[in-house]
């Protein structure tokens, strides 16, 4: 029953998705908002990730954060938020009876919260200490660094977190005018996924979503490609380890090939029978974690790999996972390792179908960017029609166009040995 799901689209614009699971016992409701750091200006980077927070630090109803936090507690929920580049969530997962309170909270959180000015000031601070947070956390700054160096000074390559001068200068009226301009009704998803009864879901969903009006919702700013060479951003810092990103443009979302793009990704750094981990950490002991992923965008996409290397061999590293792209751009992938990557994908992707939280956001998300829902056995048969020749043709593609991007944090002030090893 997992491919089993109603689309359904109110009045006011509002899409909702429908997705019953009757094993189950529980149910997911997300709500899905076309917000994230790619719509904001540089004078409110971080709004969408600010108001996030707040929307969880009461509301009319709910005056105080614990009235929230304690009410979903004494259900036994599970619930959380996330802000993305391109989209901001709002999910609570709770056994089903209590379907009908969940759609109450989560609604009155998106359309009630107060914005106490001194929980906006609270806030703030906790927001700067999460920011200094993921600055001392390498190996996932150097991940945001490296979106710099992709996409310079435009939306896109912003930190979703924001700036500290910015996070310390939003007030009340930019919250307002950010939800004003982007949580309007036909700029949101809501779904649901679990146990439960079609007419009244819907129904609960019309009584809390229905009566608001939409109206036109600007879009992104596009990406500016214009790289012609490789590039890279070296952030020095006093570490133990070396992080770097390395990689260069893919394939967004709706593009046929990023099915191939991802399988290539699995067989360069999925798993810990990957080439990149076999001949990265296994055969040298260079690195402890070292990866490949391909992350896809309404209008661009990216493939890197990402490592935390031995400090004085920081160059092999990166030679050696360099000479990793060189090789499957020369030489086909042989047909048990393909097979073997499309495995693991499938594996993974079914793995996490078996929780409601998932069908609820790939739904969602799928209905939100794409205007339509891939369902699991659509995305099983794409990976499955993946073969030899589409991964060699991405990959030479991707890795013979001289457009690397390198990010790498580590204590190192000379630039020299890396434009070096980019050919620079």
């Amino acid at each position: 029953m997992l491919d089993s799901f109603e689309r359904i689209t109110l009045e006011n614009g509002l899409r909702i998705i429908l997705a019953p699971l009757p094993a189950f016992r529980s149910v997911t409701a997300i709500v899905l908002c076309g917000a994230g750091s790619r719509y904001e200006k540089e004078e409110t980077n971080g709004v969408s990730h600010f108001l996030e927070h707040m929307f969880f630090k009461g509301t009319k109803k709910r005056p105080r954060a614990v009235d929230i936090s304690h009410a979903l507690d004494e259900i036994g929920a599970d619930y959380n938020a996330f802000t993305s580049k391109e989209v901001t969530g709002y999910h609570i997962k709770s056994a089903s009876s209590h379907l009908p309170l969940v759609l109450d909270m989560i609604s009155d959180m998106v359309w009630n919260s107060k914005f106490d000015h001194a929980e906006i000031e609270k806030e703030r601070g906790v927001i700067i200490e999460e920011i200094n947070m993921y600055e001392d956390t390498p190996m996932r700054r150097v991940a945001e660094i490296y979106e710099q160096v992709l996409w310079p000074n435009q939306p896109l390559g912003w930190d979703i977190g924001g700036r500290k001068e910015v996070i310390k200068a939003l007030k009340r009226e930019d919250f307002l005018a950010y939800i004003e301009a982007r949580y309007v009704p036909n700029n949101l998803v809501v779904a649901l996924a679990g146990d439960f009864i079609k007419k009244e879901a819907l129904a609960l969903i019309k009584k809390h979503f229905g009566w608001k009006a939409g109206h036109d919702v600007s879009t992104y700013l596009p990406v500016l490609e214009n790289q012609t060479k490789p590039k890279l951003r070296i952030v020095y810092k006093k570490t133990d380890q070396a992080h770097l990103v390395v990689g260069m443009r893919g394939f967004k979302l709706g593009h046929p090939e990023r099915y191939s793009a991802a399988i290539l990704a699995t067989i360069l750094g999925g798993g810990m029978s990957s080439r990149l981990f076999v001949n990265v950490r296994e055969k040298r002991g260079l690195a402890y974690y070292v990866r490949a992923d391909h992350e896809s965008y309404l209008d661009t996409g990216t493939l890197a790999a990402s490592a935390g290397v031995d400090l004085s061999r920081i160059d092999e590293a990166l030679k050696v996972i360099l000479s990793e792209f060189k090789e499957i751009a020369r030489s086909p992938v042989p047909v048990r390792e393909l097979k073997k990557a499309k495995e693991y994908v499938k594996g993974k992707v079914v793995l996490s179908w078996e929780d409601s939280r998932t069908v609820a956001f790939a739904y969602g998300t799928d209905e939100l960017l794409e205007g339509r829902v891939r369902t699991l056995d659509e995305y099983l048969g794409k990976i499955d029609a993946v073969g030899i020749e589409d991964v060699a043709g991405v990959a030479k593609f991707l890795f013979s166009n001289n457009k690397l991007n390198l990010a790498v944090i580590g204590p190192f002030k000379d630039e020299e040995k890396f434009k070096k090893i980019l050919k620079i």
